[in-house]
């Protein structure tokens, strides 16, 4: 099994992000392989059955990293704690992902066996009506096709009354009332 290098005394922690802020990424890669350690130190604290110590530790190295890259030694603290913070937030932001999409429900999950022992998936037990696409396509062209000839026919007042009666063009129905006292009219002539 491979060790990690041991942490930099913090001389040499100042002097290695001193030539990093220079431009040397020599100097960056060794402050982040002289702080592997505390990556595996952080995500041992978050290790659970259900999270794998290996994205553990590779999440923690990107919080790692960020960590190198904006660290201002100008705070007077040192590297590793504000490393550790880093490597915290990112794990958290990991776990957060996940418990996000643990709420995600699959049509095709299984979710038990019936009596014949066949798998049963949510699918399976959802009712639902069948969709005929094609059919609902006609209709919408049949239903343009309707609404150009009415538009042909009557007078735009005609054609209010009628589109608000029905709820044509996607607009809520409206009672003869409504129609009547936003027109002037009587609901016997709407």
């Amino acid at each position: 099994m491979k060790t990690f290098k041991k942490p930099l005394s913090p001389e040499d922690e100042k002097y290695y992000l001193a030539r990093y802020k220079e431009g040397d990424i020599e100097a960056r890669n060794l402050l982040i392989e002289h702080n592997l350690r505390l990556v595996a130190h952080v995500a041992k604290k978050y290790q659970a059955p259900e999270h794998d110590a290996d994205d553990l530790i590779s999440i923690g190295i990107i919080g790692l990293i960020k960590a190198v890259m904006t660290f201002d030694s100008d705070k007077n603290s040192r590297l590793a704690t504000y490393a550790a913070r880093c490597i915290e937030n990112e794990l958290l932001m990991m776990f957060r992902s996940r418990k996000k999409l643990t709420r995600e429900v699959s049509m095709y999950e299984k979710i038990g066996i019936d009596q014949e022992g066949r798998e049963l998936r949510l699918m399976d037990v959802l009712e639902s009506e069948p969709i005929d696409v094609l059919e609902n396509l006609e209709t919408q062209k049949k239903v343009r096709f309707l609404r150009a000839c009415i538009k042909q026919v009557l007078n735009d007042r005609e054609f209010l009354v009628i589109c608000e009666r029905y709820g044509l063009g996607g607009q809520k129905e409206k009672t003869q009332r409504e129609i009547a006292a936003r027109l002037g009219i009587s609901r016997s002539y709407v």
